[in-house]
């Protein structure tokens, strides 16, 4: 994920200043000095660097902070404070227009996902009660109007195009196709260039006039760095975009693009895209985002992706068959099939306050246990699901041969089952759970889990 070294080490740099108990104005400036050299790491602008330590530490030699009983928390605060305000203060909503369709025109260059991320977009819109329109207007790259076509399918989400024809004329059909029929946003998607050239920005203008767009955004690839700030502001310049779509976020991006494009252009980022899936979109919120750079967690963030993938009417049937201590491998499926609908694990767990990068390093956290528990479950009878105890050695082999799995794999899995079902009678029963870590916790041989990760 992006942030994991700047994570890193800012949480060395508060680490030293709480062991040190009372601050001096020479800890403060030392600590600035490293926070400082942790962001241009990170591929942050210099000018933004600058300015963001200036404040940081005029607030940080204060003497409330020296003062107080724990300044290194106060700093903490402060540092905190100071990158909400960096990156735009408070959460960007889209602008919907009071006469519709709302139309959204999305610009970019070449390879940033612009398609796919806004057809995302299109698609976040529908989950809210839209009715998105996609409209092909990138007539020059090789099969973006098929990869349009072949996206919006998949979101069952229409898509107007009208071929290698112009670009302000596909504008103007779309909105007057959504206009006839009931489509309430219209999403532009605007042809690109592998670099900013006059030619395209004279295009996007006149696509722009015929438009009157109620939204500019700007896709940006994250995985360039300060090259995704300049290219914001060229396109800003000539456009006046009205927001920022961050994509690659979840790659080894440094981030510094997300703390440099508020502050250079003025323009807030709106959404980030933090996966392939066609789902893999968020609301980009800064409080949250400056938590999990603190290594402070997500946990609103976390509980609304549970919200939107958990099923709710099955977390109930679960609740009454824990009580009654009937947890069969049928739900034990379930519960891993909804864990799955959430994205990767490690994007889950690095949600959670304290769980740095280097920790899930070092859990190994592996995915492919999880496919392949699934696979053993789902090439198990119901009956057997329901009881394993029918498991002799010959259903095993059978077992591990639809699994594509070995003996040992089953028996492993049978053997985290027990310790699952031991765990949830105890909880059933009112007592504090004992001997987590098999589940759980790091280490031992215990189970087979998810690497040391248990579930």
């Amino acid at each position: 994920m992006a942030f994991e070294g700047l994570t890193e080490k800012l949480n060395g740099v508060f680490k030293r200043l709480r062991g040190k108990g009372r601050l001096s104005e020479s800890d403060v400036k030392e600590a600035m000095r490293e926070i400082r050299l942790a962001l241009l790491e990170a591929d942050v602008s210099f000018k933004v660097v600058k300015e963001f330590i200036a404040k940081v530490s005029e607030r940080a030699v204060g003497t409330d902070v020296l003062e107080s009983l724990s300044p290194a928390q106060m700093i903490v605060k402060i540092v905190n404070e100071e990158l909400v305000a960096l990156m735009g203060g408070g959460e960007a909503k889209l602008t919907i227009s009071s006469k519709p369709p709302t139309v959204v025109m999305l610009v970019g260059l070449q390879g940033a996902g612009k398609t796919t991320n806004g057809a995302k977009l299109a698609g976040l819109m529908k989950k809210q009660g839209k009715r998105p329109l996609l409209a092909a207007c990138d007539i020059y790259r090789p099969a973006a109007i098929q990869q349009l076509e072949v996206v919006g399918q998949q979101l069952e989400i229409p898509v107007f195009q009208m071929g290698q024809t112009d670009p302000v004329d596909i504008a103007r059909g779309a909105i007057e196709h959504a206009k006839k029929h009931g489509s309430d946003m219209v999403f532009l998607d605007t042809a690109g260039r592998l670099h900013i050239d006059e030619e395209l920005m004279d295009e996007l203008r006149a696509v722009k006039a015929a438009a009157e767009p109620d939204e500019i955004l700007l896709v940006v690839d994250a995985m360039i760095g300060q090259d995704a700030v300049n290219a914001a502001k060229a396109f800003d310049d000539a456009l006046d975009i009205t927001g920022v779509m961050l994509t690659k976020l979840d790659g080894d991006a440094r981030g510094g693009a997300a703390l440099s494009i508020k502050a250079t252009t003025g323009k807030p980022i709106k959404f980030v895209g933090t996966g392939e899936k066609l789902d893999n979109i968020e609301v980009f919120h800064p409080d949250r985002m400056a938590s999990r750079i603190l290594g402070m967690g997500d946990v609103l963030s976390l509980i609304e992706k549970a919200e939107q993938n958990l099923d709710l009417k099955k977390a109930q049937e679960l609740q009454e068959k824990l009580k009654k201590n009937r947890f069969t491998l049928a739900d034990y499926y379930d519960q891993l099939v909804q864990i799955k609908s959430m994205g990767s694990l490690s994007d889950i767990m690095g949600m959670l306050p304290g769980v740095s990068a280097k920790d899930l390093d070092g859990a190994s956290m592996d995915e492919k246990m999880l496919s392949r528990t699934e696979a053993i479950i789902l090439s198990m009878t119901p009956a057997e699901r329901e009881d394993p105890k029918l498991l002799n050695s010959s259903r095993k082999k059978r077992i591990a041969a639809g699994s594509g799995t070995q003996v040992v794999d089953i028996n492993r899995l049978l053997k985290q089952f027990e310790m699952m079902q031991a765990l949830t009678k105890q909880m059933a029963g009112g007592k504090m759970p004992r001997g987590m870590g098999g589940l759980l916790g790091k280490g031992g041989r215990r189970g087979g889990g998810f690497g040391r990760f248990r579930f």
